[in-house]
């Protein structure tokens, strides 16, 4: 007889979220590392691009990491969560 599979846990995804974040911070650093201190100068065009990339992609995870907290707090799906469009997570004021 086959076993029902599990129902999701709610913070199933947040893990998910939580491993693309440590994973994008990783690449950061080690990006970050190979500039030492002479900055973002150090790196060519494309690590520079790359570094910019990662920065926003970092901010859009945090973003939809508390997006999903906080529908769950207040009894909704988190799942209704979304990514938002990078303007938008840039230019958050905290």
């Amino acid at each position: 007889m086959t076993q029902a599979p599990e129902p999701a846990r709610p913070d199933a995804g947040n893990a998910e979220i939580l491993r693309s974040i440590t994973e994008l911070v990783e690449e950061e650093r080690a990006l970050r590392n190979r500039s030492g201190a002479q900055g973002p100068q150090a790196l060519s065009a494309e690590e520079r691009d790359r570094l910019k990339g990662l920065e926003v992609r970092l901010d859009q995870c945090w973003d939809l990491l508390r997006q999903r907290r906080a529908e769950a707090e207040f009894g909704r799906d988190p799942d209704d969560a979304s990514v938002r469009p990078p303007g938008q997570v840039e230019n958050y004021r905290q």
